[in-house]
């Protein structure tokens, strides 16, 4: 499944946005907001990247097979690709998210994202040929698209809020 990512030093972050509402700097938590999440914008753009470059392989038709156009216009990992979000958040759960917002999808595509990183199986996104239930198709893409992205980002992502959250933390004291 496809499954949100979260830029967390939860102990660490919570007392530190804590002491800042203490200490009522809200230009350093303005600034701390817009640092953190350009902490995670790499990894947003890097998903969707990745997603929109994705390939998806087709065993291709049998012979006598009828084809024709798709009857959607829309594409499919451009759509994908223009759901996933950053959110920033400094309350009660800290931290930066990035995910995949199903509200911004179709209501056709709302697990696709997840059908196409993990299957079941892994790599095989089955549906209905042209919406005709009786007659099924099979696709293949690369699986774990989101889960080898993020595992590439985590160690740049710490550093990088472990850096924002010394800089805040020293000027605060």
């Amino acid at each position: 499944m496809t499954r949100a990512v979260r830029i967390l030093g939860t102990g660490s972050l919570l007392e530190l946005s804590r002491r800042l509402r203490a200490a009522g700097g809200e230009n350093i938590r303005q600034s701390m907001n817009r640092r953190i999440r350009r902490a995670a914008e790499p990894l947003r753009d890097d998903l969707q990247s990745t997603i929109r470059g994705l390939e998806i392989r087709s065993p291709g038709r049998s012979t006598g097979k009828r084809g024709g156009p798709s009857p959607t216009t829309r594409a499919l990992r451009s759509t994908i690709a223009d759901a996933i979000r950053i959110s920033v958040r400094m309350g009660g759960n800290p931290g930066a998210t990035v995910w995949v917002d199903k509200g911004r999808l179709p209501a056709d595509l709302k697990r696709m994202p997840e059908v196409i990183n993990s299957g079941p199986p892994p790599g095989r996104i089955r549906h209905p040929v042209f919406g005709n239930k009786r007659r099924w198709s099979n696709q293949y893409v690369t699986p774990f698209w989101w889960d080898n992205t993020v595992r590439r980002h985590i160690p740049r992502m710490e550093q990088e809020t472990a850096r924002i959250l010394d800089d805040v933390r020293r000027r605060i004291e």
